[in-house]
């Protein structure tokens, strides 16, 4: 007949000495620990870790110990799932006999395959950006090629806006040609232009001020004398005065 709290008292010993820095147990009846796996440091020293809480059934190691994800650190939820999965896995292959060691092994390099696969999706995102940048690099320099299609597609583009502009204008220029005032119009719609001139001379006053240079070479400009005029009659002056 199997022994089995013997079996588990002598595999809790033994965790313990494997694992002395991350084995905590947490109860004695039913026997209940905890183990923290840490994975191999990965680039940047990254890692990921996660604590396992283990309980033995009463028939360990004949029936499989329950087992659940306690903490967790840099893990995705996809990967806690994986290694539930693999706990169960490995739970199952190794019933009869001690197993915890064999489950936490398999957890230490599920969790180091996590950290390169984590390595190798960063250094795809970093190619992956870089053919974007080549790429748009290319098409800065190189442009969409010209096809019939997207010439076409083009050309109606631009004529629908040099007819928006040019309707534009039109209206802009009927617009103006409605507004703009005859001189008439002017002095309809504004009497002060009446008397704008008027109003000038009596501001000024006796205060206007002439530039008698504009008239000191008056003298030399040759003016047409109407008495030298052959044809000038002063009878005819005298009319035009008592007209």
């Amino acid at each position: 007949m199997t022994d089995y709290g013997e079996e588990q008292r002598n595999e809790l010993e033994a965790l313990e000495s494997i694992y002395p820095d991350s084995f905590t147990v947490l109860s004695e009846s039913p026997p209940s620990f905890t183990i923290t796996v840490t994975s191999e440091a990965g680039e940047n020293d990254e890692t990921v870790q996660t604590t396992l809480k283990f309980t033995y059934s009463e028939k360990y190691p004949d029936e499989a110990p329950l087992y659940e994800i306690f903490a967790q650190l840099n893990l995705e939820d996809n990967d806690v799932a994986d290694i539930l999965k693999l706990l169960a896995l490995q739970a199952e292959e190794n019933l009869g006999m001690v197993m915890i060691f064999t489950l936490v092994t398999a957890v230490q390099e599920k969790l180091n395959e996590i950290v390169d696969q984590i390595k190798t999706r960063r250094e795809e995102e970093k190619k992956q950006k870089e053919k974007e940048a080549e790429e748009a690099e290319k098409q800065l320099f190189h442009g969409t090629p010209v096809t019939i299609e997207n010439f076409l597609n083009w050309k109606a583009k631009f004529d629908a806006e040099l007819l928006e502009i040019k309707k534009k204008r039109m209206k802009e220029e009927e617009q103006a040609g409605k507004n703009k005032l005859s001189g008439r119009q002017l002095f309809e719609t504004d009497h002060n232009l009446d008397t704008s001139d008027i109003q000038f001379l009596e501001d000024a006053g006796n205060n206007v001020e002439v530039d008698e240079s504009l008239f000191q070479e008056m003298d030399d400009l040759e003016l047409e004398d109407d008495d030298d005029d052959p044809d000038y009659n002063p009878a005819d002056r005298e009319s035009d005065l008592t007209d």
